[in-house]
């Protein structure tokens, strides 16, 4: 399982061997509706092969699909879904994230990665992160206001927490392992003084706190809510140097609560700050384009774009425009016949304003302050 977070989006925006494989569908997390994610999956893959066969006759589409078949045959994998999936893949490269919302689905072969429903998830305003703590280990869950989920585990994460703990563990008397999110192990001793428990306290803190933030809260951007026994809130924050965590805390052990009921609780912590970020972006922006350094024109919108001068970009959500975009020129073409799914004119823009390091914010249609789907403030 890949990490999202830590590839989205420099490595699925930049430029991919061709040909590039994109596969989206919704998939479940209960029985019965689950048992037929597999197969809808397999279904997918022989779409895509069809379209190899036309586009790309000389490759060798065996080997492309291989680990698309692989996946399909996975059945631990698929006893563990959650709303949606995500596989890109190209030669040299194969990527597969578990995704919080469902995605509608679709398979397209072309010359670069579709990531336009990704970019849908992944800039939306109402998603935050949860670093569940103890004394022996972390986890760290990924949500909004609809969905929650462990995040996957991110290869040698928990070890380099052990690493920086900088104890021996056999020279610990009756030392044991507990293991973190990625299973990997950090160490903690008993029948030692008080004192001596506390100082490797503070230094898993330290340790979490540094891989959670060059991890997690800086590829992200997310704000992190503290779920933890009340006796360890004080410890965490004295040491914590992460600008993403914020005041409001869980005082519970997440283990003792179902995903919903974490989400739920989280998410009553979480709504007023992202109201308040929302209503912080419609002020930017009428105060923008009073001054003449926003537009909600489409075709406005589009040509500074490519010219690089969109800092902040609002997309009203679930809003489909289908149309595409010349990324050289910013001409903008719409056509009722096209399909949204893969050229949507706001995506596009989206898209556009990425690659020029902008920032791009899904927005709930009731809360956009324009009628075009789009809002931006410009650099200059």
């Amino acid at each position: 399982m890949n990490s999202l977070i830590q590839d989205y989006p420099a490595i699925l925006l930049s430029e991919q061997q061709s040909p590039c494989l994109s596969l989206y569908q919704p998939t479940h997390r209960h029985h019965p509706e689950k048992e037929q994610d597999p197969i809808r999956f397999s279904n997918l893959v022989k779409e895509m092969g069809e379209s190899l066969s036309k586009q790309y006759p000389s490759r060798d589409i065996q080997a492309l699909l291989r680990p698309f078949e692989l996946l399909a045959k996975d059945g631990a994998f698929w006893m563990h879904t959650t709303e949606g999936l995500a596989v890109l893949s190209s030669p040299g490269l194969f990527r597969v994230y578990k995704l919080l919302r469902p995605v509608a689905e679709l398979a397209v072969v072309a010359d670069s990665f579709h990531i336009k429903p990704l970019m849908r998830i992944m800039q939306s305003a109402d998603r935050y992160q949860v670093l569940g703590l103890n004394r022996q280990a972390f986890k760290v869950f990924e949500g909004n206001r609809d969905a929650m989920d462990e995040m996957p585990p991110i290869e040698g994460v928990a070890q380099a927490a052990a690493e920086k703990l900088g104890k021996d563990p056999v020279d610990r008397e009756g030392a044991h392992r507990a293991h973190g999110p990625s299973g990997d192990a950090a160490w903690h001793g008993t029948n030692v003084k008080q004192d001596a428990d506390n100082r490797d306290t503070e230094q898993f803190f330290r340790a979490v706190d540094q891989v959670l933030l060059e991890h997690y809260s800086q590829p992200s951007g997310l704000r992190l809510i503290l779920a933890a026994l009340p006796e360890h809130h004080h410890l965490f924050r004295t040491v914590s140097r992460n600008p993403f965590l914020i005041e409001e805390a869980l005082d519970v052990d997440p283990d003792a609560l179902s995903l919903d009921e974490l989400r739920e609780r989280t998410w009553q912590l979480v709504q007023p700050h992202y109201l308040e970020r929302l209503a912080g972006f419609v002020d930017a922006f009428n105060a923008a384009n009073a001054s003449d350094r926003g537009a909600d024109a489409l075709g406005d919108i589009a040509k500074a774009a490519v010219a690089g001068r969109v800092e902040t970009l609002l997309i009203e959500a679930d809003r489909l425009i289908p149309g595409h975009i010349d990324a050289t020129s910013g001409e903008m073409t719409t056509d009722d016949l096209i399909n949204p799914e893969v050229d949507d004119v706001l995506d596009d823009l989206g898209e556009l304003v990425l690659k020029a390091s902008g920032e791009v914010v899904v927005v709930p249609a009731e809360r956009m302050p324009t009628q075009t789907g789009a809002a931006a403030i410009y650099r200059f």
